[in-house]
């Protein structure tokens, strides 16, 4: 388990276990995952705060069987990419079959720990 801590990402995952998880929207209505600093899209920096909905749509995922060194010992895991109003968040699908898992699922966010190292992921828990 590693004591260093990524600021914008662990100060996400924080967000996320106390229950008030938050995206980054610019100046356009861009909505970004922390920590990022810039809009990509416009070169806006001006930020700001927004709740993340309670709620997310898987919109793809894949199951592993074979990962890298991190989570070796999590196999086999399903991984998704789910919508979070204006954001898309990736994590690992836990609480239902992997062969039970589709597109259009409801998900609820959180915050987990993988098998290998120990160390915080975001999760997706079905609804």
């Amino acid at each position: 388990m590693s004591d260093a801590r990524d600021a914008g990402y662990d100060d996400f995952l924080d967000a996320v276990e106390a229950g008030e998880p938050y995206y980054l929207e610019s100046p356009s209505g861009n909505g970004w995952l922390p920590p990022r600093e810039v809009d990509p899209e416009t070169g806006e920096r001006e930020l700001v705060e927004k709740d993340l909905p309670e709620t997310g749509e898987i919109l793809t995922y894949t199951i592993t069987n074979v990962a890298g060194p991190s989570f070796a010992d999590d196999t086999p895991y399903v991984v998704a990419v789910a919508e979070f109003g204006p954001v898309n968040v990736t994590g690992q699908v836990r609480g239902v079959d992997h062969d039970e898992v589709d597109i259009g699922d409801e998900v609820a966010l959180g915050v987990g720990r993988n098998e290998t190292e120990d160390e915080r992921v975001v999760v997706f828990e079905p609804v």
